[in-house]
């Protein structure tokens, strides 16, 4: 099977339980984090949403340079599952590439030193698509701890069975 196959499929499924999380935010809590080291539920939904782009950067570039880089701010979940569709859009556009394209290195530059040099098929399995499941936790211990409905992500959660 081809690469591209593997990794379109991956991101859709993701996707799709990374919305159920997001469409679950209240819009009262925006701004609330568990801790004043955490990012606010808002910071970490705008995160979710961008992922699908480092997708498209990944593929597209063979060096990504972080001056200058600036987070998403989104206000409303509305704005931010729409943020995530289209990102998600252009990250399928960017994975239909051949098997060969995801052997080529990719960089991640922060003040001028490579602080990532890989193979972009690592790059997007280890650093890109891992960091949906990573931060969908997260989302699910804020959900937990405001007592908010946990959704069932690879299996039920205790709130779904």
């Amino acid at each position: 099977m081809e690469i591209q196959k593997l990794l379109i499929s991956e991101l859709q499924h993701e996707v799709v339980l990374t919305e159920e999380f997001l469409k679950r935010i209240p819009a009262d809590k925006m701004d609330w984090r568990p801790h004043k080291k955490s990012m606010s539920i808002k910071q970490l939904a705008n995160h979710l949403a961008e992922i699908p782009s480092w997708i498209t950067a990944t593929m597209e570039m063979d060096e990504m340079d972080m001056a200058g880089y600036k987070s998403p701010d989104f206000e409303t979940v509305g704005e931010i599952l729409e943020v995530l569709q289209n990102n998600t859009s252009e990250a399928e556009a960017a994975l239909k590439k051949t098997d060969a394209e995801y052997e080529k290195n990719w960089k991640m530059i922060i003040d001028g030193k490579a602080v990532m040099d890989m193979p972009k098929f690592s790059v997007l399995r280890m650093m890109v698509l891992n960091q949906l499941p990573h931060h969908r936790a997260q989302l699910g211990v804020y959900f937990r701890l405001l007592d908010i409905p946990v959704p069932a992500t690879y299996g039920p959660s205790a709130d779904e069975r």
